[in-house]
């Protein structure tokens, strides 16, 4: 359904600059609160990193798959790395959890959801390599389940996306495990939001449509530690002057989304360096749309799409 006049002025009118990290988090908690949770079939899970800090996971299983994995400690099913959005300041798996359990019965995949340390207590890169460490244990078999490293995809909307695609530059730097395919939505992968912004989605749908350039100045701002980060290309992966041997990558815009080209972008890149890419841009659609929940047209639209993507690889 396209945007008409009346929902551009009521989205014009919610549109404003500025972050309040407190009541940002607030509102944001409020998604967490679920009646339904209590029925979804979910682990909560702790990883200790060597300096003895405790990453929180919690592991979605589609709901008609018996889960002797829980018992067996080892499972068949394709796995998901979820990485969630929020600007790397808001939202948690909590508030992503409708968000997981549906996209682990849509896809029929295990969602493993990651809840990094948060800006601005905690800035760049801390968040990042919380999010490095629980697939470093994934890919390296250190995980509570023995999985299928072949079989394991990294995922992440917004600031989740920028996560997914600066794990996967750093995988392939630190040799460690490699990435095999990742699936960016809507994904942060710049650095400049202003009016030197060389993209011309962040001046058409920089100010008008929830998501505004000022905002994602803000979060960017509490996200890195020093002015210096905004250069580095763990927190801006398009600056990355050498994207070879990066995964097989899905990429998902939408259309009134001021992050919408450099995504677009950064998949012209992946595949000039001799990647495997798709690019898809959901017509209609405005930043943040993934978190409306799956029954949502355009969230059906990216499942359909993901689902024939994974197939691919099904197939092979």
């Amino acid at each position: 359904m396209a945007i008409n006049n009346t929902m551009k002025r009521l989205l014009k009118s919610l549109s404003y600059d500025g972050i309040e990290v407190k009541s940002s988090r607030q509102l944001a908690n409020l998604k967490g609160l679920d009646p339904l949770k209590i029925f979804r079939n979910t682990l909560d899970i702790k990883m200790e990193t060597a300096d003895g800090h405790q990453i929180p996971v919690r592991v979605f299983f589609p709901e008609e798959v018996v889960t002797t994995e829980k018992a067996t400690g080892t499972t068949d099913l394709p796995v998901f790395l979820f990485l969630h959005g929020g600007g790397w300041v808001t939202e948690s798996v909590d508030t992503y959890e409708r968000i997981c359990a549906r996209l682990a019965q849509e896809t029929k995949h295990l969602v493993i959801a990651v809840e990094y340390r948060l800006a601005p207590e905690h800035p760049f890169p801390a968040g990042l390599m919380d999010c490095y460490c629980v697939a470093k244990a994934l890919y390296s078999n250190e995980f509570f389940l023995r999985i299928n490293p072949d079989k394991i995809t990294v995922i992440g909307d917004s600031a989740g996306g920028n996560l997914t695609a600066a794990l996967s530059l750093m995988a392939r730097d630190k040799g460690e495990f490699t990435v095999a395919r990742q699936i960016l939505i809507y994904p942060a992968v710049y650095n400049d939001y202003s009016a030197r912004s060389p993209y011309l989605s962040v001046q058409e749908n920089g100010s008008d449509y929830l998501l505004t350039a000022g905002k994602i100045e803000d979060y960017m701002d509490l996200y890195q530690s020093k002015p210096e980060d905004r250069k580095n290309p763990y927190f801006a992966p398009l600056l990355e002057t050498d994207l070879t041997r990066q995964p097989d990558t899905l990429i998902l815009t939408a259309e009134f989304d001021p992050l919408r080209d450099e995504g677009e972008d950064y998949g012209k890149r992946l595949a000039e360096a001799g990647n495997q890419v798709e690019v898809h841009r959901i017509k209609d659609a405005l930043h943040g749309y993934f978190a409306l929940g799956i029954k949502y047209l355009h969230v059906q639209e990216s499942i359909d799409i993901i689902n024939h993507f994974m197939q691919e690889y099904a197939d092979e």
